[in-house]
């Protein structure tokens, strides 16, 4: 009596366990049915048939689903995860802007892989276009726009969509691998200098105004100066104008009164500054003591000229 033991490899219960087949893809806009299906543009995600669900309940694959996407015929490819499996058999629906990024166009082929993918811990995006600087918070709308995608591939040109206007993004890097899955994870976010941007040029600088001992004391001409002894004109006894007319003083900075700023200033209120120093208030006390009021403290007048007492 003979036995047979069938012949099970490694290598092959790896191939039993990888879903691999080929779709013809079409935009989500081709998608029939009475509902909106706009959300779909909004991420990373594809819709697959219901033959793909149930061929890859039969397999033992790791969950979250993600799948490799391949254009064989421009050798191009992307990484996504599924949204759902109600599309007609034979057919897969793709977001738009993966079908540019495999260059693929409406009822193309493309060939799909489920894979394992690395946790992501940093990536790198640049703007396709110095709109996307007008954002108040990038890293807040690209965090919210992310929950709708499962990887991110190294290359890609990722759309999304905010204040109804849609801005691209390429991704610069990825690590810890060129494709990784971006589902519950901590990944560091850092933008480049959007495509086409130009810094703004710079200002030569001003130059520096000269402090008082520098300043040309020719510039304080027009200033109010006050008195200043011995700069007029004199006059001769014998009429003649020779030696009468004012030699010019030097200027000396002690003499250049300089406007007191006040750090007090409120808008729509005028401050008058005056000179004179307050007097210290012992002296208002007492010139007060002295000039106060008493009633009926006057000297009276008499006729007889008699002193009368108060």
């Amino acid at each position: 009596m003979f036995s047979f033991h069938v012949f099970d490899h490694p290598l092959s219960r790896g191939f039993q366990n990888r879903f691999s087949t080929q779709y013809r893809c079409y935009s989500v806009s081709m998608l029939a049915g009475p509902n909106d299906r706009s959300d779909v543009e909004k991420g990373g995600k594809i819709i697959m048939p219901p033959s793909a669900l149930d061929q890859l309940s039969r397999l033992n694959i790791t969950y979250p689903m993600l799948f490799k996407l391949t254009n064989k015929n421009s050798d191009r490819m992307t990484h996504c995860g599924v949204l759902e499996f109600v599309a007609d058999e034979g057919i897969c629906y793709l977001p738009h802007w993966m079908m540019q990024n495999l260059l693929l166009e409406e009822g193309g082929l493309v060939q799909v892989e489920s894979v394992n993918l690395m946790v992501a811990t940093y990536s790198k995006f640049q703007p396709q276009s110095p709109d996307f600087l007008d954002i108040t918070n990038p890293k807040a709308v690209l965090e919210n726009a992310l929950r709708n995608f499962a990887c991110l591939t190294t290359g890609d040109v990722v759309a999304i969509n905010y204040n109804e206007k849609i801005y691209e993004l390429r991704v610069m890097e990825t690590k810890p691998d060129k494709a990784v899955s971006i589902i519950e994870c901590d990944m560091n976010v850092d933008f480049d200098a959007p495509l086409g941007y130009k810094e703004p040029e710079r200002r030569p600088q001003h130059q520096e105004e000269p402090t008082e001992e520098e300043a040309d004391p020719t510039s304080y001409a027009d200033m109010d100066l006050g008195f200043r002894a011995f700069t007029g004109s004199g006059n001769r006894l014998d009429g003649k104008l020779k030696g009468i007319e004012p030699s010019p003083v030097p200027l000396d900075p002690s003499d250049i009164k300089r406007g007191i700023p006040n750090y007090d200033y409120k808008v729509g209120r005028i401050t008058f500054i005056r000179n004179s120093r307050p007097l210290p208030r012992k002296a208002f006390d007492e010139d007060d003591e002295m000039n106060r009021f008493i009633a009926f403290s006057g000297e009276g007048q008499s006729l007889r000229k008699k002193g009368r007492k108060p």
